[in-house]
């Protein structure tokens, strides 16, 4: 990676913060060294997306997306990573009757014990998918029915439950969209006697009825999903699981990315007891400014009349003083499809003249909504036609974008403990300005700034030397945010590692990881490496895992 500082001095908005608190302290060591890659040569294909650590065998699990397998590699010597066979689920009879089709796709893996479980989609992704279990020696064991596009597996600590987020996303044209679910797998370590009574499926139902959701929890889009309330499916249908954390054997937390909410889980009736919205996030405030042109030609951090939604992808869980904490990547995430997308830019939207958020930022700073709707000012920026309407009218009263461009910390009630508002862009802007907010398929400069940044999407946390870091990959620019979050709401950037050559081609071996997609901790005691941690990165885009070396 390659550091530069000159340029702080030159920023529309210095670097504050935590950030500039440990700036001069990211010296000498590498908290994060690269000790070996694996590549499947394989460029933009989705060939390494999630990553799991059998710490018995030294095995890493990956899931290559276009091959529709999990890759099992040898991590014995991490600085060599070698492929050992592939886990292939098409043609696996499943319990209930059903064979795992040709053109089903891997979407998610998870080890627990001796068990390998792969989440499978269906070749029309509208229809119930499968989970497929193996043994660690990659046998195949068992395969039941889960719901539609289940695209993350978690199994609970002690291994008995396997959990599944069925996404339900619709078809292209938006005519068919399947429920959102969590199935609750009862593994209890004998996948191989598994029936599909053993499948329970916890779902959102309820609140097609009378139950009323929580204010700030999206639901929206085309009639098939939304309707009246009251209409039967109208909910369920809408949710879309996206992410899993399972804090014990008795409750999980499931992000819905596009509702920015999470459901609380309760895996002993396998029943869906609260959704919390994460809330919104205010770009007028203080510290959490960023960039939202791609078209101004420069680094122009500043506050806006703009919410951003969290929508966070990967979350990960910890314990701080008895009570448990979520810790959320905050993506963002569109709803867009050719039947139907809430997606817009600033500029074609008709902003409300007398809008109460929008209305007195111009005034004070001497503008129109035309001059704000410019591609140097908000009008390039992607925000949600269907969020911050006016009730009963046809303009904005606000605007919402997608993401937080962030990672924060969450209570179990949705109270926000701490984000890192607008430190990734500030750091970013500071590290490597010539590819500030980079995109992961060209070397360029501000092309993300109109639409998520950097984009972070991944997460886990780890503990060293008795402390807690969270680790969180930024899907865009790419590289490692390290923050040490032992104290959650004094959460501290820590460092940020880039294993990307912007000097290189985007596409050539030169180039290594771009587009982190999965990461996983593997703390001193699991590691191949005795007393030494590892971080394990499967990069999306080059195809790409990385075993790093965790100095903290």
């Amino acid at each position: 990676m390659r550091k530069t500082t000159a340029v702080a001095a030159a920023l529309s908005v210095a670097l504050t913060g935590a950030a500039a608190a440990h700036a001069d302290e990211r010296a000498d060591g590498v908290p994060l060294a690269p000790l070996g890659t694996y590549s499947t040569g394989a460029f933009d294909q989705a060939s390494a997306e999630i990553v799991a650590h059998d710490p018995r065998s030294q095995r890493l699990y990956v899931v290559n997306a276009l091959a529709a397998t999990v890759e099992v590699l040898d991590i014995s010597d991490p600085t060599a990573p070698a492929k050992l066979f592939d886990l292939v689920t098409p043609g696996i009879p499943a319990a209930d009757g059903s064979v795992v089709e040709e053109g089903a796709v891997a979407n998610s893996v998870a080890v627990h014990g001796d068990v390998v479980a792969v989440a499978v989609e269906a070749a029309d992704r509208t229809d119930p998918g499968w989970v497929v279990f193996y043994d660690t020696r990659g046998n195949a064991l068992n395969a039941v029915r889960v719901g539609a596009l289940p695209d993350m597996a978690a199994f609970t600590p002690d291994g008995r439950l396997l959990l599944v987020a069925n996404e339900g996303e619709p078809n292209d044209d938006f005519t068919v969209d399947p429920e959102g679910s969590v199935s609750v797998i009862r593994v209890n370590r004998r996948p191989a006697a598994l029936t599909q009574h053993d499948v329970r499926t916890a779902d959102f139902r309820a609140w097609d009825g009378d139950r009323e959701l929580p204010d700030g929890v999206r639901v929206f889009g085309p009639d098939l999903s939304t309707g009246e309330p009251g209409t039967p499916g109208r909910v369920a249908r809408n949710l879309e699981p996206e992410y899993i954390v399972a804090d014990s054997a008795y409750s999980a937390h499931v992000v819905l990315q596009e509702a920015n909410a999470f459901a609380v889980v309760d895996l002993r009736t396998a029943e869906v007891t609260d959704i919390v919205p994460f809330g919104f996030k205010d770009h007028l405030e203080p510290g959490n400014e960023l960039d939202p042109s791609d078209r101004d030609g420069a680094i122009d951090l500043r506050g806006v009349p703009v919410y951003g939604m969290y929508q966070p992808d990967a979350v990960d869980s910890y314990r701080h003083r008895g009570r448990t904490l979520l810790v959320t990547a905050n993506e963002g995430d569109v709803r867009d499809w050719d039947g139907y997308s809430e997606s817009a830019r600033v500029k074609d939207l008709e902003l409300c003249a007398d809008s109460p958020r929008l209305a007195p930022y111009l005034d004070a700073n001497g503008l129109t909504a035309a001059d704000l709707q410019r591609d140097q000012d908000l009008g390039r920026l992607t925000v949600s036609a269907a969020t911050g309407l006016r009730e009963g009218a046809d303009c904005h009263d606000e605007l919402y974008a997608f993401g937080g461009r962030s990672f924060s910390i969450f209570s179990t009630d949705g109270d926000l403990v701490f984000d890192s508002g607008s430190e990734f862009e500030r750091i970013l802007a500071e590290e490597n300005p010539e590819f500030f907010n980079s995109n992961h398929t060209e070397n360029s400069f501000d092309t993300r700034s109109d639409d998520k940044g950097p984009e972070p999407e991944g997460i886990t946390l780890g503990e060293v030397g008795g402390r807690v870091y969270a680790f969180i990959g930024l899907e865009r620019v790419g590289g490692i945010m390290i923050y040490d979050v032992t104290d959650p709401a004094g959460a501290a950037f820590v460092d940020y590692v880039n294993h990307r050559d912007f000097s290189a081609e985007v596409g050539t071996p030169g180039a290594l990881d771009l587009g982190p997609e999965g990461l996983k901790f593997i703390p001193a005691g699991d590691s191949p490496i005795p007393g030494t941690p590892l971080l394990a990165v499967a990069n999306e885009v080059s195809g790409t895992t990385t075993l790093f070396r965790v100095d903290l």
